[in-house]
C-alpha cells in the first residue's frame, strides 16, 4: 500500500473526499441500525406482536439476503452502479420505514418490512463492495472508514435509550425513520469511481467464484460467526427490558459493545495477524461470549461480556474484508460481497426463526445454540487456513 507521500497531491485531496464522504454515508447507515437492532423489536412488541411473529419477522432481513440481495449486488455490478444503486436503496429503506411505522397487524407489518429490507439488506454489503474499490483505487484502509459506521451505531443507540424512557414505544419507528432519511441524504454524496477494466480470465472467474473452495470457506466461517448473534439481535433488549434494566442501561449495554468494535476497527491497519486467524478468534470469542450471556449474568459481568462485541463482530468482520480483498478481483467485489450476504443470510433466516422457538420456551438458553453455531466455524476456518495464506492474491486483477 503507497504511503501518502507518494501519492500525487490531486490524488491526496481525491481520497480525503472519498473517505469523508464514504464516512459520512457508513455513519447514516449504521446509525440507522444503532435505531432499529436495539429498539425495532421493543417497537413491534409495544404494538401488541408476539415473541413468536417477532422472530418471523426479524428474519426477514435474514431472508432478503439470499433471494433478493444477491440479485441486486449483481445487477449494480453488471451495470458498474454501485453509487446509483446505493442511492434508489437509501431512499427506498427511508420510504419503506415510514410506511411500516403505519401498521399495527403482524401480517401487515411483515409485508411492509419485507418490502423495505429487499432494497434495505443489499446496502451493506454494496457499500462495502464501494468501500473496499476505493481501499484498492486509493491505498486506504477499511477499518478506520468502517469505525465511523460503529460510531454513528452507538449515538443512534443512545438516542432511542433515551427517548424510550420518555416517549410510547409505539413511536420509536419513526426514530428509525428519520435516521433513514438521513442516510438517503448522505448517499447523494458518494463519489463517483472509474470502471475497472477486468481480463478475460478474470470476468470468468465470477462463475467460478463459488467453486474456490477457499471463497466457500470465507463465507461459511463469516455467516456463522456473525449470524450466531440472531438470539442477541432478536431478543437481547426484550430480555432486559424483562428484567427491569431501563432503555438507557439498555442502550448503555448495547453501546459498550460497539466502542469495543470502533477500537477495533481504529487499531486494525496495526494487525501483524492472518485475516484467517482473525476470523478464528472472533469465532472463539463468540463461542465463549455466547456461553456466558445463555446463564443470565449481572449487569456488571454482562457489561463486562459486551465488549466481547469488538471481538466477536469487529474482529470478524475486519478478518473478512481482508480475506475478500485478497482472494476476490476487486471488479467482482460486488458479486463476491453479494454471496457473502446471502450466505449470511441463510444462516440468520434459520437462526432468527430457531430463536424465536427457542427462546419462547427456553429463555436465555437459546444463547447455547448460538456458541454451538460459532464453535463450527471457529473449525470451518482452522481447517482452511493454510489453503487461504498459500492462495494467490488475486484482488489486483482488475482496476
Amino acid at each position: 500500500m503507497p504511503s501518502e507521500s507518494q501519492i500525487p497531491i490531486a490524488s491526496q485531496d481525491a481520497s480525503k473526499r472519498f473517505a469523508g464522504r464514504l464516512a459520512l454515508f457508513y455513519g447514516a447507515t449504521f446509525g440507522t441500525m444503532g435505531t432499529h437492532l436495539p429498539f425495532f423489536t421493543v417497537w413491534l412488541k409495544a404494538v401488541g406482536i408476539d415473541a413468536s411473529w417477532i422472530g418471523i419477522i426479524s428474519a426477514v432481513p435474514a431472508l432478503t439476503r439470499f433471494t433478493v440481495l444477491p440479485f441486486v449486488t449483481g445487477a449494480a455490478e453488471k451495470r458498474y452502479s454501485l453509487r446509483g444503486a446505493l442511492t434508489v436503496a437509501a431512499f427506498a429503506t427511508a420510504l419503506g420505514f415510514a410506511v411500516i411505522g403505519t401498521q399495527y397487524l403482524p401480517l401487515a407489518v411483515l409485508l411492509a418490512y419485507a418490502a423495505t429490507c429487499a432494497l434495505w439488506t443489499p446496502m451493506l454489503p454494496l457499500t462495502d463492495a464501494y468501500a473496499l474499490r476505493g481501499v484498492a483505487r486509493y491505498g486506504l484502509n477499511y477499518g478506520p472508514m468502517r469505525l465511523w459506521g460503529s460510531a454513528a451505531f452507538v449515538a443512534g443507540a443512545l438516542v432511542c435509550g433515551l427517548l424510550v424512557d420518555i416517549v410510547a414505544a409505539r413511536h420509536l419507528i419513526w426514530v428509525i425513520a428519520s435516521i433513514a432519511a438521513l442516510g438517503a441524504i448522505a448517499s447523494l454524496g458518494l463519489q463517483p469511481l472509474e470502471r475497472p477494466k477486468p481480463a478475460q480470465a478474470a470476468v470468468q472467474g465470477a462463475t467460478s467464484l463459488l467453486r474456490a473452495t477457499g471463497f466457500v470457506a470465507i463465507i461459511v466461517a463469516s455467516a456463522l460467526t456473525q449470524g450466531s448473534h440472531a438470539a442477541y439481535y432478536a431478543f437481547a433488549s426484550i430480555t432486559w427490558q424483562g428484567l427491569g434494566l431501563s432503555g438507557l442501561t439498555i442502550a448503555g449495554l448495547w453501546v459498550l459493545g460497539v466502542l469495543a468494535e470502533i477500537v477495533v476497527f481504529a487499531l486494525s491497519p496495526r494487525f501483524t495477524l492472518q485475516p484467517s486467524t482473525l476470523v478464528v478468534i472472533g469465532a472463539l470469542s463468540a463461542v465463549a461470549r455466547w456461553s456466558i450471556t445463555a446463564q443470565e449474568p449481572s449487569l456488571a459481568v454482562l457489561s463486562v461480556v459486551q465488549l466481547a462485541h469488538g471481538l466477536t463482530y469487529g474482529i470478524t468482520q475486519v478478518g473478512t474484508m481482508g480475506l475478500l480483498v485478497r482472494h476476490v478481483p476487486i471488479h467482482l467485489m460486488a458479486r463476491g460481497q453479494g454471496y457473502l450476504a446471502a450466505c449470511g443470510g441463510i444462516v440468520s433466516m434459520t437462526a432468527s426463526i430457531l430463536s424465536g422457538v427457542v427462546y419462547a420456551r427456553y429463555g436465555a438458553g437459546v444463547y447455547y445454540m448460538m456458541a454451538a453455531m460459532a464453535l463450527v466455524a471457529a473449525s470451518v476456518m482452522w481447517c482452511a487456513r493454510h489453503k487461504l495464506s498459500h492462495q494467490p492474491q488475486r484482488a489486483a486483477s482488475g482496476g
